[in-house]
């Protein structure tokens, strides 16, 4: 009996949760690829470790941009490889997906996600919308008829959504979240010290001194890169106040469209979230300071959920086993 998966087909990593199992893998959604013989040569962690560092003839390709499918053959080739590795079909049968996308996505891009879920091994493929699954992941219970808020910031976008009865009421997705800040970072050292550095690096600095406030005892890091002027390696020191003036016009974007999707709900739903709060998920919502930053700027409480870097492909996997149940009730 294959066993069903929920798979967050995220920008930046790729989860997926098994049935019975829990979450069973998270890679980045990275693949190597020889342009000379166009053969894939490493998937995942494997193929990220060669990001910025490749000869000529390999490229580290994202498949995935701001949620969405950018490159079909490669993403299907790397689906592919994440369900293999799992062997989670059975002998005559093939697992059901349900794989989340973001709320603002076109009907082409869903039928291209669909399909590459259904040629990399799915048997039926279900699309669920990221707030919504991330909102069950966390354990909010939305199919109340009260108001809840999610806001989910990936690598790729940060989608904003108020659910009630089990579905969403207002949504937005706005591309700015973790890539986005990781450029912001990499631009603020090259524009402020003169200082190019790679994909890695910018997301080290802001893994290890992210903030979304201004602190009064900045930490400070060590960067190596290369000199803009002469071209040779340099080491710089940042603080984490620098990397604070670099993310804030992107967090002040994340939080406007958050007002915007408040502004639009009926005042019911509005004093449910004065209530209950907000819960911050996906990866970006670990970023230092950011719940305070925006509880400070909404009026409202603001949590951050307890795994939020599981809580779609989780989400995605007790959705699928919520719909299995009502199908063998009928």
């Amino acid at each position: 009996m294959a066993k069903d998966i929920g798979i967050d087909l995220g920008t930046a990593n790729v989860l997926i949760y098994v049935q019975g199992k829990g979450v069973v893998l998270n890679e980045p959604s990275v693949v190597a690829v020889d342009t000379k013989t166009n053969k894939v040569l490493a998937v995942g962690s494997e193929a990220y470790r060669m990001v910025g560092r490749t000869p000529s003839n390999i490229r580290a390709i994202r498949p995935l941009k701001d949620g969405v499918i950018s490159d079909f053959d490669v993403t299907q080739e790397m689906l592919s490889y994440f369900i293999g590795k799992l062997s989670v079909k059975g002998f005559m049968s093939k697992p059901n997906i349900m794989i989340c996308a973001p709320t603002n996505i076109t009907d082409i891009e869903r039928k291209a996600i669909i399909q590459a879920a259904e040629q990399s091994g799915g048997g039926k493929v279900y699309l669920e919308y990221e707030p919504k699954v991330a909102a069950i992941g966390a354990g909010l219970d939305i199919f109340k008829p009260r108001g809840n808020m999610v806001i989910d910031m990936g690598g790729g976008t940060s989608d904003i959504a108020i659910l009630s009865l089990g579905d969403i009421v207002s949504s937005q997705s706005i591309r700015m979240a973790g890539d986005k800040m990781n450029a912001d970072i990499a631009n603020y050292i090259k524009n402020k010290h003169g200082l190019v550095i790679g994909e890695h690096t910018a997301e080290k600095i802001k893994m290890d001194l992210g903030t979304a406030l201004r602190v009064d005892d900045p930490a400070t890091m060590d960067v190596r890169g290369r000199d803009v002027a002469s071209g040779m390696p340099k080491q710089i020191t940042v603080n984490e106040n620098e990397i604070e003036e670099a993310l804030h016009d992107t967090l002040e974007q994340i939080v406007a469209a958050a007002i915007h999707v408040l502004e639009t709900i009926p005042p019911e739903l509005a004093s449910d979230i004065i209530d209950r709060g907000i819960m911050l998920t996906g990866g970006t919502s670990l970023l230092k300071g950011i719940d305070q930053l925006f509880s400070a700027r909404l009026k409202v409480p603001v949590v951050v959920s307890q795994d939020p870097l599981d809580n779609v492909a989780r989400g995605a996997g007790e959705m699928l086993e919520r719909m299995q149940k009502t199908e063998r009730k009928k």
